[in-house]
């Protein structure tokens, strides 16, 4: 039997994390990109760094600090060495990024008439504009801080914008430049809209209408330099549970001290001075690969709110409006809509409007006992979270399981279990070292006798992303998954040991263990001469079991197409390990984020759906739940879905054995867009289930495949 554990199969979960934000940075590069959505992109990517250096980066340099130099387990790389790795590519693809954004979008922007100038650009009307701006809106809230022997290096809030300032007194006295900080503050917007020329609109950063007026807050010195920089620090929550008399107060704490964690990274202006750079570095205590210069605005995530200014639809993809899910036309009461048969929900083709009815009907509806649900990240006004409330309000049982250590969405989080324990519901927490992170709902109902109503996810109970994040929900009044869903919940909310699922399975507990059982199962039907084929959908790969079952799936002549949006540690196409396996991810308008995985089962394919991806984290340190589709036209839905992705050739990029990604070239006159296939293909449904319902159409989408 081959050897399976050998490094060389497996690609560094770092490093592969930083490919998927190289796919990212194509999105933006592509000129078949509305203008404002490549900014959009840029935005993303930026974003996507902070948080690789706020958790990833600086949980290396934790390990480093302690002095260990255990090898990861798959790809054999020790801490150390993969902090330089990841210093050397980040350095390279962030660069890339910047080259995006000032040698491709930015002279599109202008020859739309967008222009963001510098202080020395600007005209007299606009010099006069800024002036008035600064001194009656911006001064008042502006704060020099000096740094000298009384004054120490200030604590700076993790990912904030600042000025480094370098001046000199006119005292011929004076021992040489003195040093100050001035922190951009984030309570006023990064860019200002200036007086323009007819036909055009032109921009300043919030930095540089500070730094033209430096010297209005430094009077009486000599202001020799000003340059922006920003930091990004530890942000990682560490908390001792098995200690923690009260976790939401523990995480309270802990996120004040987020905002004060190690700096894991230094970004600075490109024209900043090699002795300015030296000093922050000093006081920051970072190394040298740590500062990145940029020659371009520090923190683009700006261009989140940019993207969305009024104006400029033309520059933005078309609206696209979720329809009327397929499976609830003609269906009033979606009791009894769920009743007779499950239902499937694909988003954000269709709509998330269904789900959230569900919910506010079950609190409204008499006949309705209990609702019970699961929540990882909720919108911030969520109308479910609403709906609960009001289901507390009716003197209905309400449980909720709410994750509060849901990264970066943590206070969120602790607002809404304040309001729902607030409400009489019952809240809880979870289980003790794991985050819940299953997409449930059961709602109880009293018919002839009890009827449990269940909804389950790929994704969040998030009506904001639901509207661009890939994912599949389904309902059900079946037996066993009623009966799943309430020993689930009472499992999670009391002390019992896990139960004996009937349609189910859980991580921590069995949930690897049923993927490697139905790997198994295609690998003795592969060399029983049987169909074998699997095809798995997911955000990361990164379970090295798993990965392990793939490649020996593979040698017995099982074939394997893997869609990976994100990370996958996975190699294909080693020869006699990995020939057999395929690896494409989809980077497109909307973030691919359904987890499915399909079984061949000897010609009678079997599908599940899951709240987890292939992680060592989902199956060890998280409660997930995965899911059979049991209907066969629901199972033919999925099936077809999966196809349509894998003949993507326009969005799709390929995995090669040496780690790198190349986009799949298009097979025809007519490629295949998986995500503008779906918006298309859900509107022509409707219009034909319109049509037999006689339902006024609706406003038709144009221009989806161009």
């Amino acid at each position: 039997m081959k050897d399976f554990r050998i490094p060389d199969y497996y690609i560094n979960r770092e490093l592969s994390w930083i490919a998927f934000n190289e796919r990212v940075l194509m999105e933006a590069k592509s000129e078949s990109n509305p203008l404002f959505e490549r900014l959009k992109f840029i935005a993303i990517a930026s974003s996507n760094f902070d948080e690789f250096f706020m958790v990833r980066v600086a949980g290396l340099k934790d390990q480093v600090k302690a002095g260990l130099t255990k090898p990861d387990n798959k790809s054999g790389m020790t801490p150390l060495e993969q902090l330089h790795a990841v210093w050397e590519r980040t350095h390279e693809v962030m660069q890339n990024m910047f080259a995006i954004l000032r040698e491709d979008i930015t002279p599109e922007l202008q020859k739309a008439g967008i222009r963001f100038l510098k202080a020395k650009q600007l005209d007299e009307e606009q010099e006069g504009f800024v002036h008035s701006f600064f001194h009656h809106q911006l001064y008042p809230v502006l704060t020099p801080m000096a740094v000298d022997a009384s004054h120490p290096f200030p604590m700076l809030l993790n990912k904030s914008l600042n000025l480094a300032v370098l001046l000199e007194d006119d005292d011929v006295d004076s021992e040489g430049p003195l040093f100050a900080v001035v922190q951009v503050p984030s309570v006023v917007p990064r860019f200002l809209e200036l007086p323009s020329p007819v036909g055009e609109a032109h921009f300043i950063l919030l930095e540089d209408v500070i730094s033209v007026h430096m010297d209005s807050l430094f009077r009486g010195y000599n202001i020799l330099e000003t340059c922006p920089f920003r930091i990004t620090r530890n942000a990682d929550l560490t908390i001792d549970e098995d200690e923690t008399e009260d976790l939401l107060e523990a995480i309270e704490q802990e996120l004040r001290k987020r905002k004060m964690g190690e700096p894991s990274r230094l970004a600075v202006d490109a024209s900043m001075s090699e002795f300015l750079q030296a000093t922050l570095l000093d006081w920051l205590e970072l190394d040298e690969p740590e500062i990145y210069r940029f020659d371009g605005p520090l923190d683009p995530t700006f261009f989140f709110r940019f993207h969305a200014l009024e104006g400029y639809d033309h520059l933005r993809f078309e609206p696209l409006t979720p329809q009327q899910p397929l499976d609830f036309f003609g269906d009033g009461d979606i009791f009894s809509a769920i009743e007779r048969r499950d239902l499937l929900l694909h988003h954000p083709y269709e709509s998330f409007d269904p789900v959230i009815r569900f919910v506010q009907e079950a609190a409204e509806d008499p006949k309705v006992l209990a609702i019970k649900q699961t929540l990882y990240r909720v919108s911030g006004d969520s109308p479910i979270v609403n709906a609960l409330l009001k289901a507390a309000d009716n003197g209905k049982q309400v449980m909720v399981l709410l994750e509060l250590k849901a990264r970066f969405d943590e206070e969120n989080n602790i607002v809404w279990a304040k309001k729902l324990e607030n409400a009489g519901c019952h809240v809880i927490y979870g289980l003790a070292g794991l985050k819940t992170h299953s997409k449930i709902t059961l709602v109880v109902r009293a018919e002839n006798g009890l009827r449990r109503y269940v909804h389950l996810s790929t994704g969040n109970y998030n009506d904001k992303t639901a509207g661009t994040y890939t994912d599949i929900g389904m309902f059900t009044a079946h037996e066993d998954f009623g009966t799943d869903a309430t020993h689930f919940f009472n499992h999670l909310s009391g002390y019992s040991y896990p139960p004996e699922w009937k349609v189910i399975s859980t991580a921590p507990t069995g949930l690897r263990d049923t993927f490697l059982s139905l790997i198994q199962r295609e690998i003795e039907n592969s060399l029983a001469g049987k169909p074998a084929y699997i095809i798995a959908k997911m955000n990361s790969l990164t379970d090295k079991e798993i990965m392990m079952a793939l490649y020996e799936a593979s040698c017995a002549g099982v074939k394997i197409d893997l869609i990976v949006r994100g990370i996958c540690c996975l190699r294909p196409g080693i020869q006699g390990v990995s020939e057999n396996i395929r690896v494409i991810s989809i980077v497109g308008r909307n973030l691919e984020h359904s987890r499915i995985f399909h079984f061949c089962n000897g010609g009678d394919p079997q599908i599940y759906l899951s709240s987890a991806d292939w992680m060592t984290r989902n199956m060890m340190a998280r409660v997930e739940i995965l899911f059979p589709v049991l209907q066969r036209d629901l199972r033919r839905r999925i099936k077809a879905l999966l196809e349509a992705m894998l003949q993507d050739d326009t969005k799709a990029h390929q995995l090669m054995p040496d780690g790198t990604y190349v986009r799949v070239q298009p097979k025809s006159a007519f490629p295949m867009n998986s995500q503008l296939f779906f918006w298309e293909e859900t509107f022509m449904h409707n219009q034909k289930r319109e049509l037999e319902l006689a339902v006024p159409r609706m406003k038709p989408i144009t221009s989806l495949l161009q």
